[in-house]
């Protein structure tokens, strides 16, 4: 039998290397990535394990339509954050990152071999808090999801939406980012939200990710027609979580605690897109990775997914 062909796209990125790592050297499947520099070092490190290096831009259809032909498996996602940086304003972001996603979803609805599209999205703040928090970079990818819902049954039938976690790389974001109090030797985090609010967390996304995206590909009756995986391997509160890092580091750390407007100030526009997720975490808890209406997410544990590298592990190899 032929090996099916697993398309990746952002091959180059966190989210793509994990995928890429769960199938690559599986002589089940074939690899296929997707970015729109196949000449860059990236780019030619995936030829070099093995990967076929496809050329497309998510902001032109027809290029997406001719890199996913001949696919069985295809795997989304989209990046709010370089619009988001580009234009500094996340109401463009979440427009720029509609339209790419939307690309995708088209472009994987023509795909006549394909057999399952893994959506990578983000909870719905607005619909879980009534209104209450909208998270740009969660509402963004939101948009496409309501997208494949109504608009493509056929895709929808095929589609695991899939709930990618805190990345253990986080602390690089500058809102997230540690700073050195010499005095004291400490690293210290600066944060608006309380110090027991729970992270879910994913760990080191390029290790780890790719065994979630296997097992939803690979237990499709557990996953398909518009179920949702979420990926992620421990919990931490917030300041609990930050103290593993630092003891992985071998550092001293300390949460601060400060209100909303004056962390808002010390990070223009970062401060509002992150406070307003941490905010909505604090307030949703234990439901932030939930669904709307009480349909059930399925986890590592339904997944049977083992041998995971634990958050410590990938604080250990991290370097800021």
């Amino acid at each position: 039998m032929s090996p099916k062909i697993v398309t990746v796209v952002g091959a180059t990125g966190a989210q793509g290397k994990g995928v890429v790592r769960g199938f690559i050297n599986n002589p089940a499947y074939k690899v296929r990535t997707i970015t729109r520099n196949p000449s860059s070092a990236a780019a030619k490190a995936l030829a070099d394990q093995g990967a076929e290096v496809v050329a497309a831009d998510l902001d032109d259809l027809a290029s997406l339509k001719t890199a996913f032909a001949g696919s069985h498996i295809i795997f989304g996602v989209t990046d709010f954050f370089a619009p988001f940086i580009a234009h500094q304003s996340p109401e463009k972001a979440m427009d720029v990152e509609e339209q790419q996603g939307i690309n995708l979803a088209r472009a994987a609805a023509a795909t006549s071999t394909l057999e399952h599209y893994i959506w990578s999205t983000l909870p719905n703040s607005e619909a879980l808090s009534n209104n209450k928090f909208l998270v740009p970079h969660f509402s963004g990818k939101n948009r496409i999801d309501k997208y494949i819902r109504t608009q493509e049954p056929a895709l929808l039938a095929k589609t695991t939406f899939l709930f990618v976690t805190w990345y253990h790389s986080n602390y690089s974001f500058p809102v997230f980012r540690p700073v050195h109090v010499p005095i004291a030797d400490k690293q210290v985090l600066i944060g608006a939200y309380d110090p027991t609010t729970p992270i879910q967390t994913i760990g080191d996304v390029s290790v780890n990710l790719g065994a979630f995206v296997r097992a939803a590909v690979e237990q499709p009756e557990k996953t398909l027609g518009g179920k949702t995986v979420l990926a992620a391997i421990e919990t931490h509160a917030a300041a609990e979580q930050f103290a593993l890092w630092a003891k992985a580091k071998g550092k001293q750390a300390q949460y601060l605690k400060i209100d909303g407007q004056a962390y808002r100030e010390l990070w223009p526009l970062w401060g509002e897109e992150m406070g307003v997720m941490m905010d909505f975490w604090e307030w949703a808890r234990e439901n932030s990775w939930t669904l709307p209406g009480g349909e059930k997410v399925v986890g590592r544990e339904e997944l049977g997914i083992t041998g995971v590298q634990s958050l410590e592990e990938a604080y250990k190899g991290y370097e800021l």
